[in-house]
């Protein structure tokens, strides 16, 4: 199953029981402007799942500001809203999909088969007059069939050891100037994890905001790559979120097995233990 979903492929399915659609519109500076936006309208039958509150675990002040839940405990999550393994999957925001990116990742990452980004996400579906609602769907609950998949994720302590390895990549999805340490308007510590490079997660979108094709990103990717497997990359943020765009722009590319550090550049920076650097690569 294609990893994007167009609108004309969304409308069409609305009705249909096999499928679940999630809005997880969000703002890092505003985090009530997801739920307001969702209340005021949203694809028919969307499910909302909070950024903060659904798709992360509680913080300690050392595990970065969206910590992963266990994987028991979101396919739990899942299996109450009525999710099964075998169902297809379509997520959306209102930014391109930086935040949908976090729930089709975590999916994946609990061994459900068919999830994909609504590509243009909602900005394109209100765009073209499709149907909103207000309306918020009743679900039910069903038997948790998820089977976790292992390997996707690793540590600070990974990421360390390899920082100087040159068999492995790590890839950091935030904007230029606060991968250099220019600005920082969100954590305490500016800059970037010693070795890291920068691949802004706006570079996976084409100029009307839908998805590169798959060989332009295959492309740009295997730049980064330098005759690597896709296996040797590890993707990173601020907080594990929009790392997960850029896993998804691979997944497109045809390019599989890159892992993701959850806790990112603002678990890494709650250690004043491990090192900062500041500037280009």
């Amino acid at each position: 199953m294609s990893l994007l979903v167009t609108t004309e492929q969304l409308a069409r399915h609305l009705a249909d029981p096999e499928w679940m659609i999630f809005d997880t519109r969000h703002d890092l500076m505003d985090t009530s402007k997801g739920p307001r936006e969702y209340a005021q309208g949203h694809i028919p039958g969307a499910i909302f799942r909070s950024i903060d509150d659904d798709l992360s675990a509680a913080k300690t002040g050392r595990n970065g500001r969206h910590p992963l839940p266990s994987q028991q405990a979101f396919s739990e999550q899942m299996a109450a809203l009525g999710a099964t393994r075998g169902k297809q999957f379509v997520i959306y925001d209102g930014t391109g999909g930086m935040y949908a990116a976090r729930l089709w990742w975590m999916l994946r990452w609990i061994g459900a088969g068919r999830v994909a980004l609504l590509d243009g996400g909602f900005a394109k579906w209100a765009a073209e007059a499709r149907p909103a609602t207000t309306d918020v769907p009743v679900t039910r609950p069903a038997p948790n069939d998820f089977t976790p998949v292992a390997g996707l994720v690793v540590d600070a302590g990974f990421v360390l050891a390899h920082a100087q390895d040159s068999a492995h990549a790590l890839v950091d999805a935030r904007a230029a100037e606060r991968y250099r340490g220019d600005v920082e308007p969100i954590d305490p510590v500016a800059g970037h994890i010693p070795g890291a490079v920068n691949r802004f997660w706006q570079k996976n979108l084409a100029a009307d905001g839908t998805f590169k094709t798959a060989a332009e990103l295959r492309a740009e990717y295997g730049q980064l790559l330098a005759a690597r497997p896709a296996s040797s990359l590890v993707h990173q943020c601020g907080s594990g979120v929009t790392a997960c765009h850029n896993l998804f722009a691979m997944e497109l590319a045809g390019l599989s097995g890159s892992k993701l550090y959850p806790g990112s550049w603002s678990e890494w920076v709650a250690d004043p233990n491990l090192p900062v650097a500041r500037g280009e690569a």
